[in-house]
């Protein structure tokens, strides 16, 4: 089963709201889902987005695809630049060697 995270249209006419949702790839836009990790209301500026990272940051690691259009708004939110800052502080911190111990092996 392809995972997808998602905007699903709500509200109004003239008036859009979305949820960020996870879904099978194969459902409908406004079909059955997963779970809804998040909120966009583009038309209300600042308080816009509303998301569950640690939910969403779940679903990433499980393999869970963005699309396009959630791509962007989770790199508004911040979330993939965390996603990015932790991964580069692992790997950093892994091949790391303290300069006390290069110094000593020099000699």
């Amino acid at each position: 089963m392809a995972v997808k995270i998602r905007l699903r249209r709500t509200g109004r006419k003239k008036q859009p709201m979305y949820r960020i949702v996870v879904a099978d790839s194969r459902s409908p836009r406004d079909g059955k889902f997963i779970e809804v990790v998040g909120q966009y209301a583009p038309r209300q500026g600042d308080l816009a987005l509303n998301l569950k990272t640690d939910r969403v940051n779940y679903w990433l690691d499980n393999g869970a695809q963005p699309t396009d259009t959630v791509r962007s708004l989770l790199r508004k939110g911040g979330v993939l630049k965390q996603r990015h800052e932790t991964r580069l502080g692992r790997k950093l911190n892994a091949t790391a060697v303290p300069v006390g111990e290069s110094a000593e092996d020099a000699s």
